[in-house]
């Protein structure tokens, strides 16, 4: 059995990194033997579909779990698809946190979360809209918006905007 976890470096004792899509490295160790190999993360820079690619590189490596801080739903939905438990809220040393999940300390959990995107990931639902008033004297309104399954918001503003001065 091999697991996967996202790493600051490529030894035991790195840092668990909490951003699964971004991290510069995954330990693909063995938690029995605990032999280990450091892949470089070669989607962590990327400009887009960074948790994507990480999942789908993840999963070519067989492994059965992933040990990260956060994971965000597209890379949630391909390491799912692919049969591969998700751990996520891991933090401290990749050793530690190969040994927690050894004692059964580690369980799959809620539902993966948006981590640093503030809301807007593709499928989501829910987000800000930006309602834009009409009529003279209305500017722009900030409103809580209903997302359109895209997490971007319908925008239904009911914010207020700034009159020109009389």
């Amino acid at each position: 059995m091999k697991i996967a976890l996202s790493a600051t470096g490529t030894t035991l004792d790195a840092e668990v990194d909490p951003r699964f899509g971004r991290c510069p490295y995954f330990i693909i160790i063995d938690p029995e033997t605990m032999q280990f190999e450091a892949v470089p993360n070669e989607s962590a820079q990327a400009s887009g579909g960074a948790g994507i690619a990480a999942a789908q590189a993840v999963a070519a490596q067989g492994v059965e779990a992933v040990l990260t801080g956060n994971c965000g739903p597209n890379a949630s939905q391909v390491l799912s698809s692919a049969g591969i438990k998700i751990i996520t809220g891991v933090a401290g040393t990749v050793k530690d946190a190969v040994q927690s999940y050894k004692a059964g300390k580690l369980q799959p959990g809620a539902p993966p979360d948006v981590g640093g995107t503030g809301g807007f990931a593709p499928g989501m639902g829910g987000g800000m809209g930006r309602g834009m008033g009409g009529g003279r004297g209305c500017g722009r309104g900030r409103g809580m918006g209903r997302g359109g399954g895209r997490g971007m918001g319908g925008g239904m503003g009911r914010g207020r905007g700034m009159m020109p001065p009389a």
